[in-house]
């Protein structure tokens, strides 16, 4: 699944590098990260995935629209929405 430029474009505003990220579900039957889990995005890639460092110290990125994940919950606001499945 690729995004188009303007939705790759719209991820890098929402998602810059250094945000904190909360793990809320991954489809990956083989890593070992879980719900809760929490890393810092490293930057979005032209196909709109999330590159990412775990806190874990596993750099596997997330994918929107097919991982569950939130801002942290200390960053927050109301307005925001998770990105769900």
């Amino acid at each position: 699944m690729f995004c188009s430029k303007k939705e790759v474009e719209a991820l890098r505003e929402k998602y810059p590098k250094g945000t904190r990220i909360e793990l809320l579900s991954m489809n990956d039957p083989f890593t070992t990260l879980v719900s809760g889990d929490k890393g810092t995005v490293i930057r979005v890639d032209d196909a709109g995935q999330i590159m990412m460092s775990w806190d874990k110290g596993s750099s596997l990125s997330l994918i929107p629209g097919e991982d569950g994940f939130k801002l942290a919950p200390e960053l927050q606001n109301e307005d925001d929405e998770d990105m769900e499945l």
